[in-house]
């Protein structure tokens, strides 16, 4: 570049829609606004991910924000470890409930007391969500939009049979295929 490049931080609070500073009054640290486009910039790469998944013959599904600690357990984490990544509620007054870090989370727990049929495998999930996560002092001030307590993702999800042993890293390359194809569709660089 003839230029020095800007952060999305900075190209963000410069055009105003985004806010991440001064905020302590409000919500605390980690967290941020985004406005106007920022906030339609958001909703438009959720749209454009669900749509085109949704043409590859993915199951939509919406899940739980709160979670009981099993569900978290079953997937491998461990929501009472000190320090931990996962809120949890009230125990007082909301016997083991948690807020969901990922979508992965409640569709897990969807799918832990739900028969599928072998031939209906795999079964491929999409799934739009707000994400909470406390995620711990890494000893330096993260920069932006990366390491806060809350944000939307959408995420895929598999099923798959175990008849031959690879159909679960078949998958997976379908699934970073897809990604590939996302970015390079928006005109992301990513590695």
């Amino acid at each position: 570049f003839d230029f020095k490049p800007k952060g999305h931080l900075e190209l963000g609070e410069g055009l105003d829609i985004i806010r991440q500073r001064r905020l302590s009054h409000v919500s605390g640290h980690r967290s941020y606004y985004l406005c106007g486009a920022g906030a339609l910039l958001q909703h438009a790469l959720v749209t454009f991910t669900l749509q085109k998944l949704l043409s590859k013959g993915f199951l939509p599904m919406t899940v739980p924000d709160l979670l009981r600690g099993a569900v978290f357990e079953g997937c491998g984490v461990q929501p009472s470890a000190t320090p931990s990544q996962v809120y949890t509620i009230d125990p007082a007054r909301f016997e083991d409930l948690c807020l969901a870090g990922t979508s992965e989370v409640g569709i897990a727990g969807y799918f832990m007391d739900h028969a599928v049929q072998l031939q209906d495998l795999p079964v491929r999930v999409v799934c739009s969500s707000t994400c909470y996560r406390t995620e711990t002092d890494t000893g330096r001030e993260p920069w932006g939009l990366y390491r806060v307590h809350q944000f939307t993702k959408v995420e895929m999800f598999g099923v798959t049979a175990a008849e031959r042993g690879t159909e679960s890293e078949e998958l997976l390359d379908e699934f970073l295929g897809l990604q590939k194809e996302i970015f390079s569709e928006l005109g992301l660089h990513y590695r």
